[in-house]
């Protein structure tokens, strides 16, 4: 296991005076409100209070966004060794096999689960339609909608969440930083625009704020996704790892002056083809499995195609397939491509890949233990072992289930250990930062456009030793005069948390030199056997 130590320049972000700024207190407070967020509170003891702060509105994260589906082993023909198979393969050699297990065992468990809270899955002769993606060698993807799962089980768990008189939920409340004392998790100092800033204290925390595709030009990520979790986490010296690994998917839907809308990878697992701009059909040219290959395969023959015919995209073709089938699985994205005048089932419509999910994150054990006691995280902020170096599609939803389950139950477990008496603590650490800048305010959009311009060029699906060094001397250099200002609006606070999230993707890009899932490095374009491990970054502040 290979380490990093990297400082992260500052313990918090803005001045707090605990005798100016209100206090609450609660038993669990969860940060983060997609499908792993609300899989937490679910779990908790409903004798104890809950908070879940939310930065947006619940209704706003990746989750609600995912389109294929949840992976699980429904069909009788199927078997959960070959689901965690297909995971270990996807994960080329950095997955860990307990957590791959554990995961795919519980998998059909946790679907009924969602049933039970309402979500309604797409059925075929009475019993859960599946549907096939890349790396898997069965069909075993639930969906809902057609092609707007997260959004259904999304509607069923925040229902259920809001039913608990014991959860109570804080919409548009940033969460700046966490606050320990003497090591130990104890909260976080949370602002929101009507009461400015609060510390929130609590017997456990649970992190679960998503991923941090925003740091990225191309990404089909909403906006909100700014890795902030993974920035609070590490200021507050949580081990993170296997930062390397942000995964791109093959197929965004690319039309100027448009959102980059995903388009899942269910299309091809129906039997869309992927061309060029000359109608050549070309992943057969790369790999055995053509469309149905990893995510990562797909990706890098999308990125090599593109360059070989100079053509800013390559097209997705269904036109050889039902008319009808089209309507009915795809009835999303075809409203979607309909608003540019595209028809999804008779149109080429042009993708090229973007920024998805982050593999890497906050390091935990299987009961979603981080390094620091009193914190439990789950979801896309956190390395949990499942994905390695690659992540299988549609094993993303379920992670959230799973881990979010298994973080809410060690949070009632040691939530009912703390006595009520806790009090307001002494928090570790200067939160008194360097006097404020009075120079010149910073423009924030010229900045933040710049940086995803950077972090897509340097450290993005192609990468080399040289453009990662000039990655990093620019991070560096924005880094000396923007981590030390204090800003008071969520946009600055987002942007030092992505400033140093982006530090430590490229010096865990630079460190590993090899290429590996979705890790390719063009001046070493072979897998390492040595480097079959993990790359620990750690706090020097």
């Amino acid at each position: 296991m290979s380490r990093l130590t990297i400082n992260p320049g500052r313990r918090y972000l803005v001045r707090f005076s605990p005798k100016r700024v209100p206090h609450m207190f609660t038993d669990v407070l969860i940060i983060g409100g997609g499908i792993a967020g609300t899989r937490a509170a679910l779990e908790i003891d409903p004798s104890l209070s809950v908070i879940m702060v939310t930065k947006d509105k619940l209704t706003q994260s990746n989750s609600t966004y995912a389109q294929g589906g949840i992976a699980a082993v429904l069909d009788p023909l199927d078997d959960v060794a070959i689901h965690a198979a297909d995971t270990i393969a996807a994960g080329k050699g950095l997955c860990d096999e307990d957590i791959v297990n554990m995961v795919v065992r519980e998998a059909p468990e946790r679907i009924r689960e969602l049933i039970l809270y309402g979500a309604e899955f797409d059925k075929e002769n009475g019993e859960i339609a599946l549907t096939r993606e890349g790396g898997h060698t069965h069909r075993r993807v639930a969906h809902a909608l057609g092609d707007a799962t997260g959004r259904e089980v999304m509607r069923a768990m925040i229902d259920a969440v809001r039913s608990r008189d014991s959860c109570e939920a804080w919409e548009k409340t940033f969460t700046i930083d966490l606050l320990t004392h003497e090591g130990r998790c104890v909260g976080a100092l949370v602002w929101n625009e009507q009461h400015g800033k609060t510390i929130v204290w609590a017997k456990q925390v649970i992190l679960a704020t998503g991923g941090a595709g925003r740091l990225f030009r191309e990404t089909t990520n909403p906006e909100i996704a700014t890795a902030d979790g993974h920035a609070i986490a590490f200021r507050a010296g949580a081990l993170l790892r296997d930062m390397e690994f942000m995964q791109f998917h093959p197929t965004v839907l690319y039309i100027a002056g448009s959102a980059r809308h995903l388009i899942t990878e269910a299309v091809r697992g129906e039997d869309a083809h992927l061309i060029d701009c000359h109608g050549h059909r070309f992943m057969p040219d790369y790999h055995e499995l053509k469309e149905l290959a990893p995510r990562d395969v797909v990706s890098q023959a999308i990125t090599e195609q593109m360059e070989k015919t100079q053509h800013p995209c390559v097209y997705l073709d269904l036109t050889h397939m039902e008319e009808a089938l089209v309507a009915e699985r795809f009835p999303n994205i075809r409203g979607v491509c309909a608003q540019f005048g595209l028809d999804l089932a008779r149109d080429r419509i042009p993708v090229r890949p973007g920024a998805h999910y982050m593999i890497g994150g906050v390091a935990l054990n299987k009961d979603a233990e981080t390094t620091i006691d009193g914190l439990l995280a789950a979801g896309e902020v956190t390395a949990s072992g499942l994905h390695g170096a690659n992540r299988l599609g549609s094993n993303s939803l379920l992670e959230g289930l799973v881990f979010g389950r298994r973080a809410g139950q060690m949070a009632s477990t040691r939530a009912h250990e703390i006595q009520d008496s806790f009090r307001a603590l002494p928090v570790d650490g200067d939160w008194s930062p360097p006097e404020k800048d009075e120079s010149a305010e910073l423009d924030l959009t010229d900045l933040g456009n710049s940086l995803n311009s950077l972090m897509w060029r340097n450290v993005g699906i192609r990468r080399t030793g040289e453009g990662l060094s000039q990655a990093t001397q620019q991070l560096d250099f924005w880094n000396r005069y923007v981590s030390q200002r204090e800003f008071h609006t969520t946009q600055g606070w987002e942007f030092q948390n992505q400033l140093l999230v982006a530090r430590l993707m490229a010096a865990a890009a630079q460190r590993r030199t090899e290429s590996r899932g979705v890790h390719s490095r063009s001046d070493y374009p072979k897998t390492d056997p040595a480097q079959a491990q993990h790359l620990m970054i750690e706090s020097s502040g």
